[in-house]
C-alpha cells in the first residue's frame, strides 16, 4: 500500500511523492484524508531549514500535523470505525521517510488512538482543532487568563476566542500588519503604539519574535506572567533590572495534552468556540508547492488548506 504525499526533500525544496506505508497493526486505522492544514510556525521553519535540531530532525520528511479524513480500514482492536471522520495529528508511516509531523498525504497509517473523532459539520475547519488545543494548553495553567495576546494570526485569534468562550474579560491583541487586524470576535486589536497599559496580568506572547521580552516586561503589572507560545529559532534573552522590580514571571507553553482537546472539544460542542473565518486559503493537493509559498508569505493567509478528497 502506498500514498501521494508532500515530501520536504531539503530545506525549500518541496515535491509530491509516492510513498509506501507501513503495513497496519491490530489497533491501527487507515485514514483517507480529505484535508491537510499548513502550519505557518514550526512548518516555516521546517521548510526554511531554520528549525532547531532535536531527535528526529532531518531530510526528507512528510510534514503537517493537521489533517482530517474518514477512517477507511480498522485493525481487529481498534477503536475507530470505518467510516468516522477523524482528526489525525500527524502520523509516522513512510517507512525510511522521517513523519515531522507525517500529516500532508492522501493516505495514513496511524494508531486508532490518535484519530480523534469529529462532528461532521466541522468539515475542513476540522483542521484547526491542534490549533485550538495548542492555544488552550497556552491558557489552561495560568492563575489567570491572558489579558494581552500578541499577534492576531490563526493561533492569537483562537487563543483570543477561548479567552472569550470561557467567560473572562475579553482580552486586547497586539497586531502591527494591518491586513491582520480586522476579524476580531468580542476583543479588540491594536497596535502596541495606541495602546497605553502598563498592567497586564498576563501576556501571551504566539509572534515568534524573539527580541520581544524586553517589551512585554515594561507592560507588564507586578508579578505578573509571560506565557510564550510561539515557537522562536533564536535565542531569547531579557534585561535583568526591570523584570526584578515586576516581580515578573516567564512560562514556556509547549504542544496540547490530551485534556486539551477534550476542554476544546466542548467549547465547540457548546457553540461556544467559534472557527469560521480562521480558514482563509485552499488549494488542490496538486498545487502544494504553490499552497506553501503562499501561506509562508501572504500575510492576508491565515490558515492554508490543501485538498486531498480528489486525489486517487
Amino acid at each position: 500500500m502506498d500514498t501521494l504525499a508532500v515530501v520536504l526533500e531539503a530545506p525549500e525544496r518541496l515535491a509530491l511523492s509516492r510513498l509506501e506505508l507501513v503495513a497496519p497493526g491490530d489497533g491501527d486505522v487507515i485514514v483517507d484524508v480529505e484535508w491537510s492544514g499548513i502550519s505557518t510556525g514550526t512548518e516555516r521553519l521546517l521548510y526554511t531549514g531554520r528549525m532547531p535540531p532535536f531527535p528526529g530532525m532531518g531530510y526528507p520528511l512528510v510534514p503537517g500535523y493537521e489533517s482530517v479524513g474518514r477512517v477507511t480500514q480498522a485493525g481487529p482492536q481498534a477503536s475507530r470505525r470505518i467510516g468516522e471522520r477523524v482528526f489525525v495529528p500527524g502520523a509516522r508511516c513512510f517507512g525510511p521517510v522521517r513523519g515531522l509531523f507525517g500529516g500532508a498525504a492522501q493516505r495514513l497509517v496511524v494508531a486508532a488512538s490518535k484519530a480523534v473523532p469529529l462532528d461532521e459539520e466541522l468539515g475542513e475547519n476540522g483542521v484547526l482543532i491542534a490549533l485550538a488545543a495548542t492555544g488552550h494548553h497556552a491558557i489552561a495553567p495560568g492563575d489567570v487568563p491572558p489579558d494581552l495576546i500578541v499577534g492576531h494570526g490563526v493561533l492569537g485569534r483562537l487563543i483570543a476566542r477561548i479567552v472569550v468562550a470561557m467567560g473572562a474579560p475579553p482580552p486586547v491583541v497586539w497586531e502591527l500588519n494591518p491586513a491582520r487586524a480586522g476579524g476580531a470576535k468580542g476583543y479588540q486589536v491594536l497596535s502596541p503604539d495606541d495602546d497605553p497599559r502598563r498592567d497586564y496580568r498576563c501576556i501571551c506572547d504566539v509572534s515568534g519574535d524573539s527580541t520581544i521580552l524586553d517589551t512585554l516586561v515594561q507592560r507588564l503589572a507586578p508579578g505578573g506572567e509571560i506565557v510564550l507560545a510561539g515557537f522562536y529559532s533564536a535565542p531569547l534573552s531579557f534585561s535583568f533590572p526591570p523584570a526584578f522590580m515586576r516581580e515578573a514571571r516567564i512560562r514556556i507553553a509547549a504542544e496540547w495534552r490530551e485534556p486539551d482537546l477534550v476542554a476544546v472539544r466542548r467549547l465547540l460542542g457548546e457553540g461556544r468556540l467559534p472557527l469560521d473565518g480562521l480558514v482563509t486559503h485552499r488549494r488542490d493537493f496538486a498545487s502544494a508547492s504553490e499552497a506553501y509559498r503562499t501561506a509562508f508569505e501572504d500575510p492576508g493567509c491565515l490558515k492554508m488548506v490543501l485538498d486531498w478528497r480528489d486525489c486517487q
